[in-house]
């Protein structure tokens, strides 16, 4: 071969191979830029011998990295990554260094002229992990990914290791239609012989359980509720039948396969508020902020809710079976208020902790401030509902100490968001302060108000210091007065007199100004809104608990 041709093969060559070989040898190359052609010659083979030293050592460390599979994600340099650019995610069940060897071997076949783009799955955050304890977040419950980040693709909460879920995996895929149930089988009269064979070997198969010894396996069953509790699934083994147990298992992977693939489609994300809707009664509603509802249900993103019990599920046919069997149809506790279709009951959050509870963690989907979650046992909560033929109707509720230094008369309020803006919230507040005229004490509402909260009490207090001025006839009034009659706490009385520019200082005084303009137009609304949505006096049948 003439000498011209074979240098022009070795220049492509050496082009084709270590084009992306980084600056050091692009620096290297441009100082012999004026050497002789032996100099050239002798340079390249230099570069030469540089790049396959390199690319040996690069399949050596990943040799080394494939015999460690506890490591973190490794980039080209070897470190851990320091941003998401660095992490090729471009296939999320393909590890990084499969990807890299990939890289690799196209620049040794010399089909690579420049290094691939990397590109990072806005789904994976490396630093997330397993709630699990005691999991490394590696292995994935369905055996097809690698690593997973919540409990339902957990091998060890499952009491598997990642190994044993990939043999699962494989299996299934060899059976795919062992799931066949019952209910899909033809009639009898349409079966066929071969279905009627395979349906008396299953019958056959939940037949056989393994007869292990009662005491033995309660005591195995105790031993592993007590070492691991809540943290791992509890062992399903000689409950049932081994066909009907991995009838269950397949269905398990692959309600987990679906949660994955909405998880790196976006629709699905760990961490933050993950419920976005809840099903309640005839309404879905949208939440308006995070509430610490347990990580299993709230994974989801959509919660089911019994609308008198108030338990909380994962699914619409889970719901419907509850429904079935529910047999409340009103908040537990005393009914203490009823005229027409509005009843308000009482209840004790010592006596019935778990509605409380679940109350708590419906209300905190609607309220930012709220953090009282399960200590309860403190509180009295007074329910307001709306009854038909089918039940009570939560409305909205407030809770209040039961022993409130300093008079305190609520705690926390909510109407739920589809009875808002018809005049519920405002009866809610004027119960609350029906019962601290009852109990003859002054009352206001515990600090910080939330947005709504603080609009709802500024309406209120506006229309009680109106209708008292309109019913007024004296010539000298006192804020002591105010409050003893309408139960609001002085403080409260002024502060509304201010931002009603009713209240002037003169010669050393102050004065209340009656407005006659805001009163004639608060009698106009009132007129038009009716009396429909007021509290009745007459219709409260309660007395103060003892020791308030």
């Amino acid at each position: 071969i003439p000498l011209k041709v074979f240098h022009s093969h070795l220049f492509q060559y050496l082009n084709a191979g270590s084009s992306s070989e980084g600056t050091e040898d692009s620096d290297f190359s441009a100082e012999h830029t004026d050497s002789s052609e032996s100099d050239v010659h002798t340079v390249r083979n230099t570069r030469l011998t540089r790049s396959s030293l390199r690319l040996s050592r690069n399949s050596q460390d990943i040799k080394q990295s494939a015999d460690h599979d506890e490591s973190p994600p490794r980039t080209p340099t070897g470190n851990a990554p320091s941003s998401e650019s660095d992490i090729d995610m471009s296939s999320p069940n393909v590890s990084h260094d499969e990807s890299l060897a990939k890289e690799l071997s196209l620049k040794e076949s010399g089909l690579a002229h420049r290094p691939k783009r990397r590109r990072f799955h806005e789904s994976y955050n490396f630093n997330m992990k397993c709630p699990t304890p005691g999991c490394n977040s590696l292995g994935h419950l369905t055996g097809k990914h690698e690593r997973h980040f919540s409990i339902s693709g957990c091998p060890l909460y499952h009491n598997l290791s990642a190994d044993e879920c990939k043999v699962k995996a494989s299996s299934r895929d060899k059976h795919p239609q062992l799931a066949l149930t019952f209910s899909e089988l033809p009639p009898l009269q349409a079966q066929t012989e071969r279905q009627l064979r395979y349906k008396e070997k299953v019958t056959e198969m939940r037949r056989k359980r393994n007869s292990a010894p009662f005491k033995e396996q309660k005591d195995k069953y105790t031993e592993h509720k007590q070492t691991h509790g809540s943290s791992h699934e509890p062992l399903l083994e000689n409950i049932t039948s081994d066909y009907d147990l991995e009838l269950f298992r397949k269905a398990q992977a692959c309600a987990t396969d679906d949660l994955e693939k909405l998880r790196l489609q976006g629709q699905v994300t760990e961490g933050g508020n993950m419920i976005k809707t809840i099903v309640f009664g005839r309404y879905e509603l949208d939440t308006w902020y995070h509430s610490p509802y347990p990580e299993e249900p709230a994974r989801l993103g959509r919660l089911y809710m019994c609308e008198f019990c108030l338990k909380y599920m994962k699914s619409q046919t889970i719901l419907r079976r509850h429904m079935a069997k529910c047999v409340w149809k009103h908040p537990p506790g005393d009914e203490i208020y009823r005229k027409g279709a509005i009843s308000v009951f009482e209840v004790d959050g010592k006596k019935n902790k778990i509605y409380c509870q679940n109350l708590c963690l419906l209300a905190k989907l609607f309220l930012d401030h709220k953090t009282l979650y399960y200590d309860v046992e403190p509180f009295l909560f007074y329910v307001m509902t709306e009854v038909d033929n089918t039940g009570c109707h939560l409305v909205g509720y407030f809770s209040k100490e039961k022993n409130s230094f300093l008079n305190y008369n609520v705690s926390c309020i909510l109407t739920m968001p589809q009875y808002m803006r018809q005049g519920y919230g405002k009866m809610l507040i004027d119960f609350s302060y029906l019962l601290s005229k009852v109990e003859e004490k002054v009352g206001s509402p515990e600090r910080p108000l939330s947005d709504l909260g603080l609009i709802s009490y500024r309406s209120y207090w506006k229309e009680v210091l109106l209708r008292y001025l309109h019913n007024f006839q004296g010539k000298e009034i006192s804020i002591k007065e105010i409050s003893q009659e309408t139960a609001v706490n002085p403080v409260d009385i002024v502060s509304t007199l201010q931002s009603l520019q009713m209240l002037k200082y003169w010669k050393g005084k102050h004065l209340i100004l009656k407005r006659q303009d805001l009163i004639d137009d608060w009698k106009t609304k009132e007129t038009k809104r009716g009396s429909n949505k007021t509290i009745d006096p007459t219709a409260l049948k309660w007395s103060p608990p003892k020791g308030t």
